[in-house]
């Protein structure tokens, strides 16, 4: 088995953020998505990736390289436009050949892997298997609707009156069948090739196409809101690792992960925390659900329930929670605050009077 992974996408509900990177590069837990995508698949002993990617491939590139540093072998297959789920795996054929393969979005979480998705794929091997997820907004999904046994009869794209609350999420598994469901449909109204459209045309011409419920949590990364609920989620499972410099004025409360080079100083952290290598926190409070990233610098900073990344600043600045602060961003005080929420892009200078 092969894996296709998109990140192409321009993630325009992410803005600032995805102005200067792609979607899929924000950070969980201090490691961007992708990389937990690509570990999950890695989970299932598939190792040699097809990697979708559009204008950003430098910035994807430098993360992920040729995959070795993952334990994978990553082909990258360039999307001049977004054109579809379905045209991702068009231009891909050469790369997957006559191999069955996984398709997952690598803008989403499952938290918990997608071995049992797999192991049922692999089991009884249906021509085509969805993963999908009970939402209470159904409308605002692909939804699928089965039959007694787990079999699809339909796909339907945001329903206005849905028969079902499966929702479609990131990840498919496809034999080689897909490749002429995809050669026999036509672009949807938006003017894509929708991956739902050939789902439902195998569905169609009596194809054995299958659903799995996930269990676990998952989450589509879309919004700020989304990627700092997943945050609080994953660093529920941190355990203390303390590796980096921790003064003696400083106090660690809860599971605290402090990386070789990162320095605390008379500063109070509180768990669940990660504090990336070559980051300064001093004077400062860092509560808990936090996440910081490298080579950071707080100075008589408070955070909480936030996610700061590589190189930002923040200083005499108090207050802040549920935040996502960019790359390089300096925020400082003018004056005392009482209690701030930012969202702030990449190189960004934030100056917050009283």
């Amino acid at each position: 088995m092969k894996a296709l992974v998109l990140s192409g996408g321009k993630g325009t509900r992410l803005r600032p953020f995805t102005h200067s990177m792609p979607k899929q590069l924000v950070p969980v837990g201090n490691k961007p998505v992708l990389v937990h995508c690509l570990e999950n698949i890695r989970d299932i002993g598939v190792t040699e990736i097809g990697l979708i990617v559009g204008d950003r491939r430098d910035q994807i590139e430098d993360v992920i390289g040729d995959g070795s540093a993952l334990g994978l072998s990553v082909t990258y297959i360039e999307q001049d436009a977004p054109r579809g789920l379905a045209h991702t795996v068009a231009i891909a054929k050469d790369f997957l050949g006559d191999d069955d393969f996984v398709m997952y979005l690598g803008d989403n979480m499952l938290l918990q892997g997608i071995q049992e998705a797999a192991a049922e794929f692999t089991a009884e091997r249906p021509d085509a298997q969805v993963v999908v997820y009970k939402v209470p907004n159904p409308t605002a999904f692909g939804v699928a609707e089965l039959g007694p046994d787990g079999e699809v009869l339909r796909l339907v794209e945001k329903p206005k009156e849905p028969k079902s609350d499966l929702a479609l999420i990131g990840v498919y598994f496809f034999t080689p069948a897909i490749h002429q469901a995809v050669a026999s449909i036509a672009p949807s109204a938006r003017g894509e090739l929708e991956i739902t459209d050939a789902i439902q045309w195998l569905v169609t011409q009596g194809a054995d196409v299958r659903a799995r419920e996930y269990a676990g949590y998952w989450k589509d990364t879309g919004r700020a809101e989304d990627i700092l609920e997943c945050n609080r989620i994953l660093l529920d499972g941190l355990t203390t690792a303390v590796d980096g410099e921790v003064d003696e004025a400083s106090t660690l409360t809860g599971e605290v992960v402090i990386e070789a080079g990162a320095r605390v100083v008379n500063s109070r952290i509180e768990g669940p925390a990660v504090i990336a290598a070559g980051t300064v926190i001093e004077n400062s409070q860092v509560g808990p659900y936090t996440a910081i990233g490298r080579d950071c610098v707080l100075t008589e900073a408070g955070i909480a329930d936030s996610i700061v990344l590589d190189g930002a600043s923040i200083t005499q600045v108090t207050g802040l929670s549920g935040s996502l602060v960019g790359r390089q961003a300096q925020i400082r005080s003018l004056e005392d605050q009482p209690s701030h929420r930012l969202i702030v892009g990449d190189d960004t200078l934030v100056e917050v009077a009283a």
